[in-house]
């Protein structure tokens, strides 16, 4: 889900392991000169949906292993899903939607909150957690570590 973590763990965790660090959200961006919001504002949710697909097979098919940082909304497309829980390890960040409102409730860029943060974060989890929970090979809870301890238990259960 947004907030929980996935690009500050996910870059430090990029580190610990010497690999590369893919954010879809910043491979969209770069590729389209746009942010998330404007993407979202000119081209609609399905454009932006179909980039992030698009992104997140071509690191997922690179030679090199690398970390990547899925948007939370890859999960909801079964390709995505099906092309994550086979080309590597799905680690789901969990937390409670109340912790991550106050990650997330006053940043500008992410269209999908509106003006109801807290409603819109409970809907997504009821939606997403499921998929998270059905496509992760392991579950690490985000929401009262720091991004060092949820880096440090990722290694566990990757360097296994």
């Amino acid at each position: 889900m947004m907030g929980s973590g996935k690009t500050t763990v996910g870059s430090r965790l990029a580190r610990a392991l010497d690999r590369p660090f893919v954010d879809s959200d910043v491979q969209v961006e770069q590729r389209t000169a746009r942010t998330v919001r404007e993407i979202f504002e000119t081209d609609g949710e399905a454009a932006y949906r179909a980039m992030e697909s698009e992104v997140l097979a071509e690191a997922l098919g690179s030679e090199e292993p690398s970390v990547i940082a899925a948007a939370g909304g890859t999960i909801l497309d079964p390709n995505n899903r099906e092309r994550m829980k086979s080309h590597g390890t799905v680690v789901f960040l969990e937390a409670e939607p109340a912790k991550l409102v106050g990650r997330v409730g006053g940043q500008d860029h992410r269209p999908l909150l509106r003006d109801d943060p807290a409603g819109v974060l409970r809907q997504m989890d009821v939606v997403r957690r499921p998929l998270y929970e059905a496509t992760a090979h392991h579950v690490v809870d985000a929401s009262t570590h720091s991004p060092d301890e949820v880096v440090a238990e990722i290694l566990k259960v990757v360097c296994e």
